[in-house]
């Protein structure tokens, strides 16, 4: 019997945690401001990433720390700094008129990061999950126009606008992300997959609450008190962002980037699930196409995988 690969239940995993993590940061934004709503995120998880890298390194595969490339670092700061312009850059698109087209640009991010790790990264991906992809992008962009009927030519004239400029940069600087992680997962000396991604983990998270909580310290210093007055929910997300990135992580130390963020996309499931049986929503019929695309593009990326 074929074991399961490892980065398919992290990507499966991660996926859920980072919808119920969202559900939860809801209600922190409603009381911080865009940049102090980030650096919970970042503030908070940064204990439990500590503590999942130590627990794993100490306790649950005792080993020598491994050896860090020269490029760990660099690697780090980078996927860091995406995540953090590519957050910003999306909710800007939600500022905009036209937000949905916004929205829907930024879930090009599954092609972009194919893209991205085959140029830059020298990773091979089948025509099965080329096709696989697309199914999933389509599906995902049709959940995030949330029922509103947009043709081609919607979308081709979008281009002009800025949501769409905002929609396409988010997702490309999401893409920078996923190969920033990986990059910094490969300099790490180790063949455990797992104890890499817990270490890029601690340290990525380490240098986004530097750099948030930096820029919240020039620019929006009165709102430090608030993040700490949010610590019960805020203390959650944190909990939640780091289990969830650990899963990621560990998906793309162990697979080509394209093919956990694909799976990844079950994520959507995971969150229109939430809407509909915890907050009692109603499931419109263009949801449940794109649920379905979303699906067979899983399928066929895991097809293209064996």
């Amino acid at each position: 019997m074929t074991a399961l690969p490892l980065w398919l239940p992290a990507a499966l995993i991660g996926g859920a945690l980072q919808a119920w993590r969202t559900a939860v940061q809801r209600r922190v934004s409603r009381t911080l401001s865009v940049n102090a709503a980030g650096l919970v995120r970042y503030l908070y998880g940064l204990p439990f990433a500590v503590a999942l890298m130590l627990g794993y390194q100490c306790a649950v595969a005792p080993a020598a720390f491994p050896q860090l490339g020269p490029w760990f670092v660099p690697f780090c700061i980078g996927g860091g700094l995406a995540q953090i312009v590519a957050t910003n850059l999306l909710l800007m698109a939600f500022g905009e008129r036209n937000f949905v087209v916004g929205t829907a640009y930024s879930k090009t991010e599954a092609v972009q990061s194919a893209l991205l790790s085959v140029f830059l990264l020298g990773d091979h991906l089948s025509l099965a999950t080329w096709i696989g992809i697309g199914f999933g992008v389509a599906g995902v962009m049709i959940l995030s126009t949330g029922g509103k009927r947009l043709s081609p030519r919607d979308f081709l004239i979008a281009l002009t606008q800025k949501a769409a400029v905002y929609g396409i940069a988010s997702g490309f600087f999401f893409a920078l992300t996923t190969i920033g992680i990986r990059a910094a997962t490969q300099e790490v000396r180790t063949p455990d997959h797992i104890r890499a991604a817990l270490i890029v983990l601690a340290a990525t998270v380490a240098v986004q609450t530097l750099m948030q909580g930096g820029y919240l310290a020039l620019r929006e210093r009165d709102q430090f008190a608030r993040v700490f007055a949010e610590w019960r929910v805020a203390g959650q997300v944190g909990l939640m962002s780091s289990v969830a990135s650990a899963c990621w992580f560990t998906g793309f130390a162990s697979a080509p980037v394209a093919l956990v963020r694909i799976v990844g996309q079950v994520e959507v499931a995971f969150t229109m699930g939430f809407a509909h049986f915890y907050l009692g929503e109603t499931t419109r019929r263009s949801e449940i196409a794109g649920l379905v695309l979303v699906a067979i593009g899983v399928v066929l990326a895991l097809v293209g995988a064996v």
